[in-house]
């Protein structure tokens, strides 16, 4: 890893605090949810989002850029965990289309970034 990239906290992350807005936006939706998926959907939802700026944390921490990559690849791991999730969601009838769209595409645009970041990485 280069010593800028060291230097960097993953709070100067645009992705990291994209991912942390994304994280408050699934606790309000999901705070909407039927009380029986407290224990269910909502903690499986909420458990991915938590993973994504948390895993990317780890990762910048770590002592390699190798130990970096593999913390962004789980990073997208729970992103398309989230994905699947807020589609089930979607389809039950707990998730009104417009909040599911809005969702999908922070969501989105958050692994176009992780997959950037971690190809940059390779250079």
């Amino acid at each position: 890893m280069t010593g800028v990239e060291k230097s960097r906290s993953y709070r100067d992350l645009d992705v990291w605090k994209r991912s942390i807005a994304l994280v408050k936006d699934i606790y309000e939706a999901t705070s909407q949810f039927p009380p029986a998926e407290n224990f269910g959907l909502v903690q499986q939802i909420r458990r991915a989002a938590v993973s994504i700026p948390s895993n990317i944390a780890e990762g910048q921490f770590r002592n390699s850029t190798k130990e970096f990559k593999q913390f962004l690849s789980i990073a997208l791991g729970s992103a398309a965990e989230l994905e699947t999730q807020l589609i089930i969601a979607n389809q039950v009838n707990y998730l009104p289309i417009s909040e599911f769209n809005a969702l999908s595409g922070s969501l989105e645009i958050i692994m176009k970034m992780l997959k950037k970041l971690s190809m940059s990485l390779s250079k």
